[in-house]
């Protein structure tokens, strides 16, 4: 991936992380990470019901449920979306990735303390949310390397300028 374009994924998910602090007045993020982030390790039942009900706008259906913790223990500090609506609309890995997966992990990590886990399904357009579970490194994040969605109107463009090549040669999405 060339500079510019790294800039600007780059620059993209700096204002969605700013959006995302920006629904909150200052001191309550502070409080949040001072006060709640400790407690189980960020594994807060309230943290997901307020997901669940709060996102239901954007991302769809969500309930709460069960993660495989790191420690080989599992615990309900899961919120999983059904099917997602704005990866849904956007009907891009690219937009899901940059603009939802990396900024929110980034605000939960550093803004109210919590590690979070997303896992979008391209396929379903499921996404499994695992607060209290590191997300892997960017080299090592399987979301990150996923190609273009069959319906991403890029993808489409592509393939007539490449001669239609086939799913398995776009290796990966070129906006994630």
């Amino acid at each position: 991936m060339d500079a510019y374009v790294e800039g600007q994924l780059e620059m993209a998910m700096r204002f969605h992380l700013r959006i995302l602090i920006s629904l909150f007045p200052p001191f309550l993020l502070d409080l949040y990470r001072m006060l709640v982030a400790p407690i189980g390790g960020g594994k807060v039942a309230a943290m997901m019901v307020v997901t669940a009900l709060s996102c239901r706008w954007l991302m769809g259906q969500c309930t709460v449920n069960s993660v495989n913790l790191p420690d080989g223990s599992s615990c309900n500090s899961g919120v999983f979306v059904e099917r997602c609506k704005y990866l849904e609309e956007s009907k891009c890995v690219g937009i899901c990735i940059n603009t939802c997966k990396l900024p929110t992990q980034t605000f939960f990590k550093d803004y109210m303390g919590v590690p979070l886990l997303m896992e979008p399904d391209f396929t379903n357009y499921s996404c499994q949310f695992s607060f209290g579970v590191l997300p892997p490194r960017p080299e090592e994040d399987s979301a990150l390397m996923e190609p273009c969605l069959e319906i991403c109107p890029n993808a489409t463009r592509r393939k007539e300028i490449n001669g239609n090549l086939d799913n398995k040669e776009l290796v990966q999405c070129p906006k994630a």
